[in-house]
């Protein structure tokens, strides 16, 4: 991974930790205590994993989480109220805005997805794609799910 990167994602973590902290201590989240999820059914398409790294706790808004999809695996098509960037670990993906190409993702890659955007992402057919979810919660909410992405739109 680009040293940026992991510059980005260590400053973004720690700020979160630090927000989650009580004031003087340093919050420490220690790999592996976090169970994962499966993504479910109502707003992903394949087998969808979900291991959260951070929920926000205020004042911290910013909340992360690596999402793995199984080859051919897709989120429904949502939006972010405060938008969202995505950071490529594994694999190779694909996103897409709604009226839009689809754009092909490879580790390294940032995908910053503007607030209110209907947009999906997911593995291509024949590669898993990890990639580290971090969104914003306004409002006490941080995803609006809406209809599943067709296989004709995925591009079977």
């Amino acid at each position: 991974m680009k040293p940026a990167v992991l510059t980005t994602i260590a400053l973004l973590a720690a700020c979160a930790a630090h927000a989650q902290a009580p004031a003087g201590d340093i919050g420490i989240s220690r790999a592996g205590t976090q169970a994962p999820v499966q993504g479910p059914a109502a707003n992903f398409t394949g087998s969808v994993r979900v291991d959260p790294l951070f929920t926000p706790t205020e004042p911290a808004r910013a909340g992360a989480a690596y999402v793995t999809f199984e080859p051919g695996a897709r989120s429904a098509w949502h939006s972010h109220p405060l938008g969202q960037a995505l950071v490529v670990t594994a694999g190779v993906g694909r996103v897409q805005r709604w009226g839009g190409k689809i754009e092909e993702i490879r580790p390294g890659d940032v995908i910053r997805i503007p607030p209110g955007v209907k947009h999906w992402h997911g593995a291509v057919p024949g590669t898993a794609m990890t990639h580290l979810a971090i969104q914003e919660t306004a409002a006490g909410k941080n995803v609006e799910w809406m209809e599943k992405v067709s296989d004709e739109q995925y591009g079977e």
